[in-house]
């Protein structure tokens, strides 16, 4: 029983490590990157005067009558 804690600590501090470094790594990959992809596409082709000019012909902009 001698030293059980200290070896069942190394082991339990390694497992911990190696999952939260795994789930940042795969939340960094899986989730965050294509999101900036997504918003880079989107703005790269993104007209922000036919935009608006859409939403003042909608009626949708109350401070600009269509």
């Amino acid at each position: 029983m001698r030293g059980l804690l200290a070896r069942r600590m190394k082991f339990h501090l390694l497992g911990a490590f190696l999952v939260s470094v795994g789930s940042a790594s795969l939340y960094k990959f899986g989730v965050a990157e294509p999101r900036k992809r997504a918003y880079e596409d989107f703005y790269r082709n993104y007209d922000p005067m036919k935009d608006f000019e859409a939403m003042k012909a909608a009626g949708v902009l109350e401070s600009a009558p269509p």
